[in-house]
């Protein structure tokens, strides 16, 4: 059986029992009696026992091979020999002890690439098409395209069609009618300021001074005639 494969199915049979902390190692490069180790936490006797009969018999009805079990009679420490494959089985306190994780843990295998799918053969796969070559473009049927008037554009025609007429009775209004504009701030007081202003005496003109070249005026003086008594 594929090794890939194998890990998947320990992995989801310890998930099914709800095994603690599983964790998965590649020891390919540390020994050659096998390529995987599994170690996963159980709370109790029971669970472990549980663990390991889940492992075992999903893998058998895989078709895969059992090599061997122990440990199933106490419970605290059940190896299941999957044969490229070791799966320890321990409960916490033990795990904590023996710490298997740094004899054999230096290469982690992430539990997502472990249960990743197999690929698909080659055969089975579509070939891709090359979206830049003309030739390779599938022929695509035109189909007539039907204009749709957006509702704004009658929308925006029926309100200038109800704004208009209020726009005629303020032109018509506007006819014959002499609009007030009234001061500004500064032209009011500025007018404000000459009438405060003290009203200046005006002044009699002075009589015009006879030209020089002009005649002197003649003084008439007139003899009284005495009456004789």
């Amino acid at each position: 059986m594929d090794i890939k494969k194998l890990q998947t199915l320990v992995v989801d049979a310890l998930e099914d029992v709800k095994g603690q902390d599983i964790a998965v190692f590649e020891t390919s490069h540390l020994t050659s009696l096998f390529d995987r180790i599994a170690i996963v936490s159980g709370t109790s006797n029971r669970q472990t026992k549980a663990l390991a009969a889940s492992v075992r018999n999903k893998v058998k009805d895989a078709g895969g091979d059992i090599i061997g079990m122990e440990g199933e009679d106490t419970g605290e420490w059940v190896l299941v020999d999957l044969g490229d494959m070791i799966v320890h089985i321990m409960q916490a306190p033990i795990r904590a002890y023996y710490r298997l994780e740094e004899i054999w843990g230096d290469t982690p295998i992430k539990l997502g690439a472990a249960k990743r799918a197999p690929k698909k053969a080659a055969g089975d796969e579509p070939k891709k098409v090359s979206g830049h070559l003309a030739a390779s473009k599938a022929n695509v049927e035109a189909s007539p395209v039907i204009e749709k008037k957006t509702p704004a554009k009658k929308a925006t025609a029926a309100t200038a069609a109800k704004k208009a007429p209020v726009k005629k009775a303020t032109a018509s209004k506007a006819v014959g009618k002499t609009v007030k504009v009234a001061p500004t701030k500064t032209e009011a007081a500025a007018v404000k300021a000459l009438k405060a202003l003290p009203e200046k005496k005006v002044r009699a003109p002075r009589a015009a001074k006879p030209a020089a070249d002009a005649a002197p005026a003649k003084t008439v003086i007139k003899r009284i005639k005495k009456v004789e008594a």
